[in-house]
């Protein structure tokens, strides 16, 4: 594995229960090993009416009168106690806003009087539990260490969804801090939240840290999902629950207010069902924002209405570079990754193949020097921000928090990487420096750009990540299967998968990734792949797969 996961585990030496349905917190600890599940599989989840309905099929049904934000957001509710909570117990969602319904009266009445603020007004929208809402839900990054704050103001990302009218319906469960804590972790565990659950197979993982957001997404429990990303936690989860999945250049979504790692790194995304509904998401998150400084390169790069550029026809003559450098792919990924390159050559595309990078630009090491000493300053700066009543003020009394609780918070795996962040010198370390500048420049000036400027490439392509794994609190996530999440994240580039098909009922995904600020151009790509291949299935919620 060449994201996140690989570099933190490579550079190491050597439960959530029922949701109530308008309100609810999860209970502290978490399951004790993989997914159980029941033998009938599909048989025990029932059938639900909004089951792959679209952002457009639910704003006709609101404008029609046939329904209402409040009977959309009463089904989903339910829909979460069936399957969360209960049933399947796929564990994707940690809390359920107990405003929501008010909220969605409100949007209502609204609506009632003419007024409609745009394509998501009424629709709900479940975002991952590092993303502030100051609201009567919590923000805890999944650790029990922050149980119980409530940030001083919305995120970014949260402020903007309610402008756009858009009803925040929960927060999704993840792996705790992001996937930065310990050595042998497991994606998808949080110590608020258990162990999230891939819907295709219960027992087998969801990949991370978006986990919850992709599990929501993928089983109809929301319409629309926000993960976040540092090294492929949009990517991966997205490619594993067989969703859509956008990870936007850094700086076109506001970072303020979401629980950081890297402010070289880090972005909040769109993961949903389509890639037009991720488009409609993607659109309504982008603006300037002061507290995230990062976003005024967006200023002249950024479009409300994304879905402008989505055409059918939208393959033909675009010219892709196939990367043929990413290891670790089962050979049944590469399969289907060459029948969708043989897809997008009948539609009109003009295919290079290879156009390779260098494996060294994202596989070197200081990548994990970069990630520690930007994770302690910014990690300290947040919770600062949180004031004098936050739980917890500084990453090494994060640290203690889990050694006085390890018995709820490290029943698993440890917590390694927050301790060797807690070592590193400040940011103005010659060491980071030399590290932050090295690989920036690896993968993106000397990567992404040159590759494309070389080849004079609209999209680079690869599969987005290997096979979703069986989930192992022993020995913790498979650190040897392919991804093609590093490039982009490092560079800070906008990533985007699609579903590309399915090996024996598991779900994988194909990424166009391309030079910052080309959103609009890989979405033109990516829709048109889409639309030729409809490779998105719901999920079976089989117990196992033989």
């Amino acid at each position: 594995m060449i994201d996140r996961r690989h570099f933190i585990g490579a550079s190491v030496a050597g439960g959530l229960g029922a949701v109530a349905a308008a309100s609810g917190c999860a209970p502290e600890g978490g399951s004790g090993g993989a997914a159980a599940g029941s033998a009938d599989g599909a048989a025990a989840v029932p059938p639900f009416e909004l089951d792959e309905v679209t952002v457009d099929q639910l704003q006709a049904s609101m404008a029609s009168g046939e329904r209402t934000a409040r009977s959309i957001a009463e089904l989903y509710l339910a829909r979460i106690e069936a399957l969360d909570g209960r049933g399947p117990e796929l564990r994707s969602i940690i809390e359920t806003n107990p405003d929501v319904l008010q909220i969605a009266d409100e949007l209502d009445a609204e609506r009632a009087a003419g007024n409609v603020r745009g394509p998501l007004h009424g629709i709900p929208v479940a975002l991952k539990d590092n993303i502030d809402t100051h609201d009567r839900m919590t923000t805890t990054a999944g650790s029990l260490a922050l149980e119980g704050s409530i940030p001083p103001q919305d995120s970014g990302v949260a402020a903007r969804l309610r402008e756009a009218g858009a009803v925040i319906l929960a927060k999704a469960n993840l792996s705790e801090w992001a996937y930065f804590r310990g050595i042998r972790a497991t994606s998808g565990w949080s110590a608020r939240g258990g162990q999230c659950r891939n819907p295709y197979a219960l027992d087998r993982n969801p990949c991370g840290s978006s986990s919850g957001s992709g599990v929501a997404a993928s089983a109809n429990l929301c319409a629309l999902t926000v993960g976040t990303e540092t090294g492929g936690s949009i990517m991966c989860p997205s490619s594993s629950n067989g969703i859509v999945g956008i990870k936007p250049t850094v700086g076109l979504w506001s970072r303020a207010g979401v629980i950081p790692i890297s402010h070289s790194q880090d972005t909040a995304g769109p993961m949903c069902r389509t890639v037009r509904d991720a488009a409609v998401l993607l659109g309504a998150c982008t603006g300037v924002d002061p507290r995230d400084p990062a976003t005024a390169a967006s200023e002249g790069r950024a479009y409300a209405d994304y879905t402008q550029f989505l055409d059918p026809a939208g393959l033909q003559g675009a010219r892709i570079g196939v990367v043929r450098t990413f290891p670790g792919f089962d050979p049944r990924v590469l399969a289907l990754f060459d029948e969708a390159i043989e897809a997008m050559r009948a539609e009109g595309a003009v295919i290079i193949d290879p156009a390779n990078m260098d494996a060294a630009a994202w596989n070197d090491t200081l990548s994990l020097v970069v990630l520690e000493c930007e994770f302690k300053a910014n990690l300290n700066a947040y919770l600062a921000g949180l004031g004098p009543d936050a739980p917890v003020k500084s990453l090494a009394e994060v640290i203690e928090f889990n050694k006085r609780n390890a018995d709820r918070e490290m029943p698993h795996f440890g917590q390694q990487r927050l301790i060797a962040s807690q070592a590193r010198g400040p940011l103005t370390d010659p060491e980071y420096i030399d590290a932050v500048t090295t690989i920036q420049r690896a993968n993106r000036e000397d990567g992404i750009d040159r590759l494309a400027r070389e080849h004079d490439l609209d999209a680079i392509v690869a599969p987005t990540r290997d096979l979703p794994w069986p989930t192992d609190h022993i020995k913790g996530d498979r650190l040897d299967g392919g991804s093609s999440a590093a490039p982009a994240a490092i560079a800070g580039v906008p990533d985007i998968t699609v579903p590309m098909g399915f090996v024996r009922g598991l779900p994988t995904g194909i990424s166009f990734f391309g030079p910052a600020w080309t959103e609009p151009t890989l979405l033109r790509i990516a829709y048109a792949y889409e639309q030729a291949t409809q490779e998105r299935r719901p999920p079976t919620f089989a117990a196992t797969l033989g």
